[in-house]
């Protein structure tokens, strides 16, 4: 269900509130967009071409990246990105039980072993300490997942990465813009891997994806391996597969990524008023808001709180009943999934992703949010809980320096 109110109008407080609307985002650049996918159609060029290598450059000035290479989707900028730095069958490449599918799947899907290890209950980031632990003459790589658009601790893992001499491959696909110490995600590893999914903070109007990196021979590598291993002129060196990025995306994500900034801006501004909101309810006492860590840009493509004391389940009822938008992101860690068993894990292992798993429930965050529907949400909130909805919510202040809880 979707509803376009503009933020600051007159959306009704009783009306339905979505997760997400993607709907009222493409209002406000309509113009832009559908002139963009004219310019193509004018072209008639419809895979890689120009509009994919502008993209290019605006994605690696964007990130500060040497080189960016688009790609099919966030999945196949995965693989190439394993596949480029050299991970074999058989290999193992350490990385998170509590994110998407596809970070753990695009490791098996290569031929080498995913090895999840435990994450930290603030940030639901890989743990350094664990990553640590979990190395053997047989790890290949570490990827580190960006999680709900905060970056993961990256200095133990640089260390961790130099000691061993292995590559790091960012999975950023919730991450674009997102900043550790001043960098950017994308720039933290040797290869960085983004997704352009619909409903990620840079989403396009189908899949696709991209990978930055600064070394020279990993990007002409990517290159060849997106278009079957071919350096031009049907010379295929190697066996790679059909990943390109269309043109009709890469037009649309280079109209979205102009206001990029502003989106993530607004994003943040909701979190924030969320923070207010729920801590003037009195909720904070069960609703366990998101850790912003002191030396990141957190760019929210998701507000993931935990419900604690087992009342997640309710609380979901009552949001739905209340047509209030609310998503579960991941209900069931990696190393519990049924095609993952082979690898041996069991309840018990990894026990912060396992509770997270149990507790964590994402709100609505998109810019265009109408402010009556923050509190709505809150309001919502209150009734699941059974706590007094007569509120007199705080008048919403300019975004505070929050730090780490």
């Amino acid at each position: 269900m979707s509803n376009s109110h503009p933020r600051g109008s007159s959306a009704d407080s009783n009306s339905p509130v979505p997760f997400i609307d993607l709907v009222a985002q493409y209002g406000t650049i309509r113009a832009e967009v559908r002139e963009a996918v004219d310019r193509c159609f004018e072209t008639q060029t419809f895979i890689l071409g120009d509009e994919v290598v502008q993209l290019e450059k605006e994605i690696a000035a964007y990130c500060d990246s040497e080189h960016a290479i688009g790609c099919a989707s966030g999945t196949d900028a995965l693989i190439l990105a394993l596949l480029a730095a050299g991970v074999q069958p058989g290999d193992e490449v350490i990385t998170s039980p509590f994110t998407f599918f596809a970070s753990a799947g695009a490791i098996h899907r290569i031929g080498a072993i995913p090895v999840l290890v435990d994450i930290e209950p603030d940030s639901f980031n890989l743990n350094p300490a664990c990553v640590e632990r979990a190395i053997t003459n047989r790890t290949a790589a570490i990827m580190p997942v960006h999680i709900f658009g905060q970056c993961a601790e990256m200095e133990p893992l640089w260390r961790l990465a130099a000691a061993y001499d292995l590559p790091i491959i960012e999975d950023a696909a919730q991450a674009i813009g997102a900043e550790y110490r001043g960098r950017r995600a994308g720039v933290l590893g040797t290869i960085g891997c983004f997704s352009f999914f619909p409903t990620k903070n840079l989403g396009g109007a189908g899949d696709g994806g991209i990978m930055t990196t600064d070394d020279a021979d990993l990007a002409a590598r990517l290159k060849r391996l997106r278009v079957h291993g071919d350096l031009g002129g049907y010379n295929h060196v190697e066996v790679g597969f059909n990943s390109r990025l269309d043109a009709l995306q890469a037009a649309v994500l280079r109209v979205k990524l102009r206001h990029l900034d502003k989106w993530t801006e607004g994003r943040a501004k909701n979190a924030a008023r969320y923070e207010e909101l729920i801590r003037a309810a009195g909720l904070d006492d069960v609703i366990q808001l998101p850790t912003v860590l002191p030396d990141r840009r957190h760019v929210f493509n998701q507000f993931t709180t935990r419900i604690t004391g087992g009342r997640r389940a309710s609380v979901i009822a009552s949001m739905k009943e209340q047509q209030i938008g609310c998503a579960v992101y991941y209900p069931i860690p990696l190393h519990l999934q049924k095609c993952f068993a082979y690898l041996g894990y069991k309840q018990g292992d990894l026990p912060e992703a396992e509770q997270a798993a149990s507790e964590v429930l994402s709100l609505p965050i998109y810019t265009e949010l109408p402010a009556v529907h923050l509190e709505r949400v809150v309001e919502g909130l209150c009734r699941a809980l059974d706590r007094s909805t007569t509120l007199a919510f705080p008048v919403t202040t300019p975004v505070p320096q929050r730090k780490a809880a």
